[in-house]
């Protein structure tokens, strides 16, 4: 699972670096995953608690995401939509992916394989 994750984070880098060419600007979320990706793929120690943090970055913003389309939604539900490329996107689709999309980065953070993946090598002794 932990190679799924790397692969997902990979097409989030991607995707990041491609966002910060296109639009010049970058912020947390574009340029958070870079460091996250590069512990895990090299298994750094500290990769477990960059992941951990960047969860709580995405936890925190998803949460204040939701806060605000509940408020939007209480003053003009009719308004609230999600379109993207001309398609409107329902918003129950939306909230099921971002559930099962932080539940498995979860999952797979706080998982003991990861764990093992990401200790420290112990020297060898002769």
């Amino acid at each position: 699972m932990l190679t799924a994750l790397m692969c997902i984070y990979f097409l989030l880098a991607f995707a990041a670096l491609w966002r910060t060419i296109m639009t010049q600007s970058y912020d947390l979320f574009t340029l958070g995953v870079f460091p996250v990706l590069y512990g895990l793929v090299m298994r750094r120690y500290w990769a477990a608690v960059v992941l951990k943090i960047y969860l709580a970055i995405q936890s925190l913003a998803l949460l204040a995401l939701g806060t605000a389309a509940i408020i939007a939604y209480q003053i003009t539900p009719e308004d609230v939509k999600v379109m993207f490329q001309g398609y409107n996107i329902p918003i129950s689709t939306i909230v099921i992916a971002a559930i099962v999309a932080m539940t498995f980065q979860y999952w797979v953070a706080f998982s003991p394989k990861t764990k093992h993946y990401l200790k420290p090598k112990e020297p060898e002794s002769v």
